[in-house]
């Protein structure tokens, strides 16, 4: 996370958030996996502050959903992604006059 050192006479006051959504398949001795990544900006405006080592991962996660992250299209995208390894749309083919 970036942050800025003092702001509104608060320290380490976050404004950015890196975040990346990971998603594993298992199936006998193969495993898909598909991930998604991003980042968010904030603007602390007052009220509210927790110090930055007390922040939890779900509590900035909260952030990202409610700045624009869709959470739900997040994780279908990397459930698509798994889904395209184990039934591939588009398959490369040899040439018929090559093989």
């Amino acid at each position: 996370m970036q942050c800025v050192p003092q702001q509104d006479g608060e320290t380490d006051v976050v404004i950015t958030a890196a975040w990346r959504c990971n998603g594993e398949q298992v199936d006998g001795d193969k495993t898909y996996t598909g991930t998604v990544y991003g980042s968010c900006g904030f603007t602390y405006t007052g009220g509210a502050f927790t110090p930055y080592d007390q922040l939890t991962q779900e509590q900035v996660l909260g952030w990202c959903w409610s700045s624009g992250v869709d959470k739900d299209a997040t994780e279908a995208n990397v459930q698509t992604q798994i889904d395209n390894q184990i039934n591939p749309p588009v398959v490369i083919l040899p040439n018929p006059w090559s093989v």
